[in-house]
């Protein structure tokens, strides 16, 4: 069976994890970039874009499926799947760096984790859950915090003003709603299950 469009780029997602992890994590010594009052290695700055191209691949994969009705079980599942583990791949590296707080991205990927199970349970009872508007806010806020602290603040350094960081609150923030109101909107298939 032939996988459709939205699913490939999925897939290509899934796919540019590693390279953006390569030149997050080795040294390239390619020296530094400075921009509006930010300061990052250019082996960051590139994996940032790759980062933010793969982040915007989540939008194109979701808009194509409606748009032609090529909504499958498979990229109900595919799609939250490569978002999580994009997400999961730029929080770690972003403790690892000192840049995020280690508890707020155990918080977020526990989430992850947590709404990944609940899948799982609804799909053995027959259900496929896609992401509804709260999911899609905290992606967008998700991207927009990662990325932020991906290029060091950028556009908002030079005002002195920690944007990227309260942007991480925005997503803790709307990462746990979200986690929550997927329990609650579920609890009935939750708690009958077997």
């Amino acid at each position: 069976m032939k996988m459709n469009i939205p699913n490939q780029i999925s897939m290509f997602r899934i796919f540019l994890i590693p390279v953006f992890m390569l030149f997050m994590l080795v040294d390239f010594n390619w020296g530094d970039v400075s921009f509006l009052g930010a300061t990052i290695p250019v082996g960051h700055l590139v994996g940032a874009i790759i980062f933010i191209i793969a982040s915007i691949t989540d939008f194109i994969d979701g808009y194509y499926a409606r748009k032609y009705n090529l909504v499958t079980n498979m990229g109900k599942f595919l799609d939250p799947l490569a978002d999580k583990l994009l997400v999961s791949a730029a929080l770690i590296i972003l403790v690892q760096f000192g840049i995020a707080p280690a508890w707020v991205v155990i918080l977020i990927i526990s989430r992850e984790f947590a709404v990944t199970g609940l899948r799982l349970i609804l799909a053995n009872e027959g259900e496929v859950v896609a992401a509804n508007q709260l999911g899609k806010i905290k992606m967008w806020t998700q991207i927009i915090a990662i990325s932020s602290l991906l290029l060091g603040n950028v556009f908002f350094e030079l005002f002195n003003f920690p944007f990227d960081m309260i942007m991480l609150y925005v997503c803790l923030f709307f990462t746990l709603w979200s986690g929550f109101d997927y329990f609650y909107i579920n609890r009935k298939v939750l708690l009958d299950s077997k």
